[in-house]
């Protein structure tokens, strides 16, 4: 089965919030056959899902921030399940809760509960990374130790390309390490100059609690095949760990281009090579 080709809603965020209907249509327009949701755009689930199908496209997934899923875990999951989503996301752990912290064995467990509780409402849990994950605990990534811990009905993965690559691991390859367990993958292009202090990406992304230093002179997001990253082995490694969704994924416009046109470009590179 081919993979697919989705975009993340945070990449146009700002658009989506301020109308989420023309947001919808355009992304429609430009040529994706699904979204994930980054938020709920001050719309009623059954409105996001009645806007998104009539556009013929699918809400595969949502980014439902940790404490929501964890605090309140009914409310949440059903909200995202009238939606029309099959799947939901971890998209980002706090820095009191990464690894190297006291609280990162706890979180491993609570993600199992949060996962546990997705799977009443239909819901399969995956967790997005960025590259705090590859800090090693015990001479082993934390990533591994999370998805090595959780069994893989209650977690499967949303490998984020660009952040693996950065965490230092191949993409094609770590992914490949996830075959069977990788329903979705993030399609993400970047810049990183030889010096780039990687601790100060979180910048772009938003992170102001972060306690990295902040740096980003030398690092932006790109659209699709326009940065470093080699796309065409990531999609071919994609299909073969069984992806049914390959989502772009752009945090921060670059090139002097809007999100929108970012987007644009991203897809017009994807459908380039047969996506």
């Amino acid at each position: 089965m081919a993979v697919k080709i989705g975009l993340q809603l945070y990449s146009v965020r700002d658009d989506a919030e301020a109308n989420f209907k023309e947001t919808i249509e355009k992304t429609k327009k430009i040529g994706y056959a699904g979204v994930e949701l980054g938020g709920r755009y001050n719309t009623p689930a059954s409105e996001i899902k009645k806007i998104v199908e009539g556009n013929g496209l699918e809400v595969m997934s949502a980014h439902v921030p940790f404490v929501e899923m964890h605090e309140t875990p009914d409310e949440t999951f059903s909200f995202f399940a009238e939606c029309g989503c099959r799947f939901v996301a971890v998209p980002w752990l706090a820095a009191e809760r990464r690894p190297g912290t006291d609280l990162f064995l706890q979180t491993i467990e609570d993600i199992r509960v949060i996962g546990a509780n997705a799977k009443k409402y239909g819901l399969q849990l995956l967790y997005h990374n960025h590259d705090f994950e590859f800090d090693k605990v015990n001479g082993e990534y934390a990533l591994d130790i999370l998805y090595n811990t959780i069994p893989a009905d209650l977690l499967k993965t949303e490998l984020d390309m660009c952040w693996v690559n950065v965490g230092g691991e191949n993409p094609p390859e770590y992914l490949r390490k996830y075959s069977g367990r990788a329903p979705i993958v993030h399609l993400k292009d970047f810049h990183m100059e030889p010096d780039a202090d990687r601790d100060g990406m979180y910048e772009l992304i938003g992170d102001d609690n972060s306690k990295r230093k902040k740096r980003n002179d030398s690092f932006e997001f790109r659209p699709i095949g326009h940065g470093m990253q080699k796309i065409p082995p990531i999609m071919e490694a994609a299909e073969e760990a069984g992806a049914e969704w390959a989502i772009v994924e752009q945090d921060k416009p670059s090139l002097g281009l809007t999100a929108f046109e970012s987007v644009e470009l991203s897809r017009k590179y994807l459908k380039s090579i047969g996506y």
